[in-house]
């Protein structure tokens, strides 16, 4: 069994950004409501010719490249996502096909804000395990497809984007670059986070989330560090679920991630779902906020209710 490791990132984000002064024009809301209650200021919207796969695409083509890899070194491709309109084929099909890949195994992965983490733990198994050698992991989701935008409480949240990353194995004797994943959920509170309804439509009781995320998530991601060897002050980063930022700053606090970059992407993209770890990971790696080597805790929590986390090498 061989270990493995993230080589490289990538993201993309639609070019229409969408201000909170241009929701107050839609909704009854205004700046200073949206960034006192969750933090964002603006969100990337795609148009109605950008699905999921096309946003996943874009993110995937840059991971590669950045990887130094090319479409048919790929031999798995999981695509996390809840915004897949059609049931087949699947994004990660259409992502393949996209890129011109040659026949790799395809899978989606539908655990909502937990999805990329989800993913990339089921990314390092398959390595561990020889299924797999190179696995392209992506996270993409198009939330303005399933937002009721006449609706305040949730309109003011959501963007649209795409993150991947390229995992590979690790050259015999190196270290692993993933740690073990602590991943789990809470069937109770499963109705918590919804995408239901024809045409499906998101929704969430917020209180709920705010109060087990803040109060029960310090716990868990500090076992994901005791898993991996770490203690939260070792982290370089932490990289929450772009949920609110009510909701990532006294959580990465009480995480004790004292040394920490903490991301806070959801200001600019609002939240993105499944694509919001992997671009707000990407977008600390391209502006130098972390060096290759350090370690960063990803946890993603969100729908089901569910939550995966690992602590990951950064590329």
């Amino acid at each position: 069994m061989s270990g493995s490791r993230i080589t490289a990132l990538g993201h993309y984000q639609p070019a229409r950004v969408l201000t909170n002064e241009d929701l107050a024009g839609l909704v009854d809301t205004s700046d200073a409501w949206i960034t006192s209650r969750v933090g964002i200021r603006t969100r990337h919207i795609a148009g109605s010719d950008e699905p999921v796969d096309e946003l996943a695409a874009h993110a995937a083509a840059k991971a590669l490249a950045a990887a130094g890899r090319t479409p048919d070194e790929i031999d798995l491709v999981l695509v996390a996502t809840s915004t897949a309109i059609d049931r087949s084929p699947t994004m990660a099909a259409r992502v393949a096909a996209r890129l011109g890949m040659p026949g790799p195994a395809v899978m989606d992965i539908n655990v909502v804000c937990a999805g990329f983490t989800h993913a990339l733990a089921t990314a390092d198994h398959a390595v561990r395990a020889g299924g797999a050698h190179r696995v392209l992991v992506v996270g993409a989701d198009k939330m303005s497809d399933v937002t009721d935008w006449t609706d305040r409480t949730t309109c003011v949240l959501v963007g649209d984007g795409a993150g991947a990353a390229v995992v590979e194995a690790a050259a015999p004797g190196t270290e692993s670059g993933i740690g073990p994943v602590l991943w789990g959920s809470v069937p109770e509170m499963g109705n918590a986070v919804r995408i239901e309804g024809t045409p499906p439509r998101f929704s969430q009781e917020g209180q709920s989330v705010y109060r087990w995320a803040t109060t029960r998530l310090p716990a868990f991601a500090r076992r994901a560090c005791e898993k991996a060897g770490l203690t939260p002050a070792d982290l370089a980063a932490v990289v929450l679920h772009q949920a609110n930022l009510r909701i990532v700053e006294p959580l990465a606090r009480r995480i004790g991630a004292v040394n920490a970059v903490v991301a806070r992407d959801v200001v600019d993209s609002g939240n993105t779902s499944a694509a919001s770890i992997p671009l707000a990971f990407s977008k600390l790696v391209e502006q130098g906020a972390v060096s290759a080597g350090d370690p960063v805790l990803l946890f993603g929590f969100g729908g089901n209710l569910s939550y995966a986390g690992q602590v990951v090498r950064c590329p």
